[in-house]
């Protein structure tokens, strides 16, 4: 399957809302119950987005969106400006064909170059997809935390994964460059 990334933007999200809609209907990836409306979408990409964080669209030659991919704040405390959280979500048809490796690597790469120095993964459901996905890609296994989630009638674990970017902590890393700034009051 031939596909491209490419920034993604607000067109995309009907095409988001529909693959996230079917992550979570049918998926553990997430462990919202009730899929949100395409206007909540719309917000949670314009606070991603405003904030640069990459955000990142999978498409097919006719310009179908395959997936996306995004990083955010792991948490909205400064300390962990320098830390980010990966989320990568693939429309059905698109699962188990390089996409997911493909544009965690790019989201990797977009981190390091920004400045972060650490990549979470937060892995609902424990995905052994998932897992062995940022296996790949060098994240390694931080902790298991068990029944952390209850949907489709069953209790979920959650695999926390972590990646090194850039230099890590072997430098201090620079206050007053980006992501330095974010969060800063």
């Amino acid at each position: 399957m031939s596909f491209l990334l490419r920034d993604a933007s607000q067109a995309d999200i009907p095409a988001i809302a529909e693959i996230y809609r079917d992550s979570v209907l049918n998926g553990v990836a997430s462990y919202e119950i009730v899929p949100p409306s395409e206007a909540e979408m719309m917000q949670r990409f314009a606070a991603i987005a405003g904030q640069q964080y990459p955000y990142i669209a999978a498409a097919d030659a006719s310009g179908k969106l395959l997936g996306y991919a995004y990083a955010s704040a792991f948490r909205t405390r400064p300390a962990y400006r320098w830390m980010v959280e990966d989320s990568i979500y693939l429309a059905p048809e698109a699962r188990g064909r390089g996409i997911g490796k493909t544009l965690l690597a790019e989201l990797i790469d977009r981190c390091a170059a920004l400045g972060f120095r650490q990549m979470v993964a937060v892995i609902g459901g424990a995905s052994p997809a998932s897992i062995a996905l940022h296996l790949k890609a060098g994240f390694v296994e931080v902790g298991l935390m068990k029944g952390t989630g209850y949907k489709h009638g069953r209790w979920l674990d959650t695999m926390l994964m972590q990646r090194t970017l850039g230099e890590g902590m072997a430098t201090d890393p620079d206050p007053s460059s980006y992501p330095g700034t974010l969060f800063a009051g």
